[in-house]
């Protein structure tokens, strides 16, 4: 990170007629008169020298997870150099990745839940879904970049506390922020362990917004004039094992493997396959004909060290860069599940 430098952004305002099909966002009964979530670690995530604020965001929704989940830096831009959105998203784009493809943290991945649009301008809604998670904005970044850089970013970081108020409407959507408390300035300024400036008025309703390694305070208005686009994510972690479950010829799963190196019988290619990851992490393949003959290969430059006793043993395949265990079942069918790792 260079000092006294303005953060990057990267926000590419979601197409209107994604925005015109999105399933809205129904307000629960119930929400608390005020909530906010405060993680005990945030970051930049990249969004200081990349455009990957829509990632970035991500990475905050799920430190908001309750255990907290804190993805490093290094992860949220590996990511987002995968998916080609290191340097500019759409909000839809990453969220509907994150559904099946979050971050991966060995054993398991975050993904988000199904999302949903928020009508930001209807305080009970977009109160009522920040009780249920982290809302993330599409907003215009430019007043809000002055308002983070006079108090204090970019020459020690983000620092948290800074008061957003006065804004003026601007539809220049550029950057992806998160809203994680609502409640009156005055109480969300005792969360966050500051004080109300003189000139701002702490009886008034705001927010706490999150933004390149800070959560600071917006009142409503302010936060109105820049926003073009709210969502929730229902919910808003997933966590999932790492190991993708389907079923082949249509027979029912009767279990998942334990761990990438569990053992099972892959059949492909008109072949039984028993693979497996040596001693040495090497790929090993062995595979029965059907004539009653096994075959072995040595994958990766491995020496197999076994081969299976009949066409039923368990094993490991590595194949399509995913670990794959598969057996068959008491019916006869083979069930495959994988590991995306």
């Amino acid at each position: 990170m260079m000092p006294n430098q303005f953060p990057k952004r990267g926000l590419i305002p979601t197409p209107r007629n994604v925005l015109a099909a999105a399933v809205p966002y129904s307000a629960r009964v119930g929400a608390a008169p005020n909530s906010i979530v405060i993680p005990k670690q945030i970051s930049f995530w990249g969004n200081y020298d990349n455009g990957d604020c829509v990632t970035a965001e991500e990475a905050f929704a799920k430190a908001c997870n309750n255990p907290e989940v804190f993805v490093s830096d290094d992860e949220v831009i590996t990511w987002a150099t995968k998916h080609g959105v290191l340097n500019g998203a759409s909000i839809t784009q990453v969220m509907t990745w994150m559904q099946n493809d979050g971050f991966p943290e060995d054993p398991l991945t975050y993904d988000d839940g199904p999302y949903y649009s928020v009508d930001w301008t209807n305080a009970g809604t977009l109160e009522s879904a920040i009780s249920e998670g982290p809302v993330k904005l599409g907003v215009a970044g430019d007043q809000l970049n002055n308002t983070w850089w006079a108090a204090g970013g970019g020459a020690t970081g983000g620092v948290s506390g800074w008061f957003a108020t006065g804004f003026k409407d601007d539809g220049n959507e550029d950057h992806s922020v998160s809203l994680c408390g609502y409640g009156s300035i005055s109480w969300l300024a005792q969360q966050l362990g500051v004080q109300v400036p003189a000139g701002i008025d702490g009886a008034q309703p705001g927010y706490a917004m999150f933004t390149w390694d800070s959560v600071g305070i917006i009142d409503v208005p302010s936060m109105i004039a820049i926003t073009q686009e709210a969502w929730l994510r229902q919910p808003t972690t997933v966590t999932r094992d790492l190991w993708n479950v389907q079923q082949l010829n249509g027979g029912g799963l009767t279990r998942a493997p334990a761990a990438a190196g569990d053992a099972a019988v892959v059949e492909y290619n008109n072949q039984m396959h028993t693979c497996y990851r040596d001693g040495n992490g090497l790929i090993q393949d062995a595979w029965y004909d059907g004539q009653g003959h096994w075959n072995v290969q040595q994958l990766n430059g491995g020496g197999l060290t076994h081969g299976p006793a009949a066409a039923g043993d368990p094993a490991v395949v590595e194949y399509n860069n995913q670990m794959h265990t598969c057996y068959r079942d008491g019916n006869g069918l083979i069930q495959d599940a994988w590991y995306d790792g």
